[in-house]
């Protein structure tokens, strides 16, 4: 009787030829999937370990200043509230930091805290230690020799004289300012979305009329003129930047925005009034009908009159408003936020009123449909 192991061998013998083929091919494939399997393995192994490298070098170059032979003086604005993340990407984008992402984390792993809102001055060459230092002492330390205050609805030329009163600057040296070609395309190429329609219209007396914003504003020891109009327009930008899509959805450009919120600053005082008027010279734009608000007249004049004559309103000027349909060529002042809300908010539109006085007494303002209506209501308040 054939033993058990003889049995194995007897069936191991009788497998066929075609089986045996398979299993070699299926050994085989096993082998070579073994291989591919090894080969990602390694591939990805080695992608890690370059990515690592890589990410290693870029997180040491971030931690490094971002140019070591630049001394630069950069203003930077850190506003009150701003988030670590925040006051990061500020950093990024006036060119102090090369990564606001490995600023972020440098800061969470070593948790730096309580950096305090302010108006810094750094530089490239400056660590992020250092900034961090001076983020945590609060704003730059430069003595503060003058200030100047913009009051909403003042004009550049009265800024200037307050800059001249205020500043080692002079009037002459302000104005001289805003006619600088140069010194106005280097603002627009830094806050295009604010400047562009600006810049674009014609026959503008001042580009930077209607975008200095009203606000104190410190001059800082060793601060130039430029970096101080500068401030005032970057604040005007950052105030904005909410509204730009409120803006573009109303098909207005930022010049024609701020033009109308000019207006409705001087013609108005309370907010509701402010609206209304807006409503007012929208419907006159939809009707191709001149605004004819005296604010322009006594802009193109350059001067100021308590009222006006036939003659002034005659005026050849294209910012003459009782002359010229449309929005002229531009901001007549520096508007209020509020005022510039109430453009792009207006009421009572839909009741088609194309007139309004103020009753010069009580400051109550009166709306009408038609010319008649409008010189009754001044004929019943004795105007």
């Amino acid at each position: 009787m054939a033993s058990r192991q003889e049995k194995q061998e007897k069936r191991r013998s009788e497998v066929s030829p075609e089986i045996k083929e398979k299993q070699t091919r299926l050994a085989a494939e096993s082998r070579a999937v073994h291989r591919l399997v090894y080969w990602i393995v390694g591939i990805i192994a080695a992608l890690l370990v370059i990515i690592g490298l890589m990410t290693y070098r870029y997180v040491k170059q971030s931690l490094k200043p971002l140019d070591a032979t630049d001394d630069k003086r950069v203003t930077v604005t850190v506003p009150i509230g701003s988030s670590n993340k925040e006051i990061a990407a500020r950093l990024q984008s006036h060119n102090v930091i090369k990564s606001a992402t490995v600023f972020s984390y440098y800061v969470k792993m070593h948790n730096f805290t309580d950096f305090q809102a302010g108006k810094y001055y750094f530089s490239p060459s400056m660590t992020l230690d250092q900034i961090i230092t001076q983020l945590q002492k609060g704003h730059s330390q430069r003595k503060i020799v003058g200030k100047v205050l913009i009051k909403e609805g003042v004009m550049v030329a009265d800024i200037a004289k307050t800059v001249g009163k205020n500043t080692k600057w002079s009037e002459k040296d302000f104005l001289a300012l805003m006619t600088n070609e140069k010194f106005l395309q280097s603002l627009e190429k830094k806050y295009p979305k604010l400047l562009k329609s600006s810049m674009d219209s014609k026959d503008v007396r001042y580009h930077l009329e209607g975008y200095l914003f009203p606000l104190t504003y410190s001059v800082y020891e060793g601060e130039t003129l430029k970096e101080l109009v500068t401030e005032m327009v970057k604040s005007t930008d950052e105030r904005l930047a909410s509204y730009y899509s409120a803006i573009a959805g109303k098909n207005l450009t930022v010049q024609q925005t701020l033009t109308l919120a000019s207006l409705v600053e001087r013609e108005g005082v309370q907010e509701t009034d402010r609206k209304k008027i807006a409503g007012v010279f929208f419907n006159r734009l939809a009707i191709d009908m001149p605004i004819q608000s005296d604010i322009s007249v006594m802009y193109a004049l350059n001067t100021h009159k308590e009222s006006l004559t036939n003659k002034d309103t005659a005026v050849d000027s294209p910012y003459n408003l009782y002359v010229h349909t449309g929005y002229g060529p531009g901001p007549f002042n520096s508007p209020s936020l509020q005022s510039i809300r109430a453009v792009l908010s207006p009421s009572d539109q839909d009741q088609n009123y194309l007139y309004f006085v103020a009753n010069l007494k009580t400051g109550k303002v009166y709306y009408s449909h038609t010319y008649e209506e409008h010189l009754q209501t001044n004929s019943s308040i004795g105007q």
